[in-house]
């Protein structure tokens, strides 16, 4: 069974967008690549949040792409930047990226708030709006 995984990332400033946009780039070449990496989809929501949803053969080849590479050199810097950031996982028997980005929402929402120097005040209830995607692509 492949592995879905979701994240949200709301950027707390415009300053940071140039130093994400480096470190997205090189992590979505990376993960084009990586062994396991069945397909995924990353969209730009409102007021600065950036949304993944990337489809692994199972968990290690996801964690391993993680743990490498352009992922890991990005990964310091995920504590700074946003104001909100989270991610969960679940189980999908497709081989593709399941439908629905209502799904995909409440898979984050049910995630873990990751820990973050500069969170909004209800960042571990995992409150944040519906999203209001603005542009998207495949990886």
């Amino acid at each position: 069974m492949s592995l879905v995984s979701v994240t949200r990332f709301r950027l707390r400033s415009i300053r940071f967008v140039p130093f994400f946009v480096l470190h997205a780039n090189r992590t979505i070449a990376q993960i084009r690549k990586a062994d396991g990496f069945v397909a995924g989809t990353v969209q730009r929501d409102a007021y600065l949040a950036f949304w993944t949803v990337t489809v692994w053969r199972d968990e290690h080849a996801m964690r391993a792409s993680g743990a490498s590479g352009a992922h890991r050199k990005a990964m310091p810097h995920l504590a700074d930047w946003p104001t909100r950031r989270a991610w969960g996982t679940g189980g999908s028997p497709a081989a593709t990226c399941p439908s629905g980005w209502k799904r995909f929402v409440a898979c984050a929402r049910k995630g873990a708030p990751l820990t973050l120097r500069h969170p909004v005040p209800n960042h571990p209830e995992q409150r944040f709006a519906e999203p209001q995607m603005t542009y998207g692509m495949r990886l």
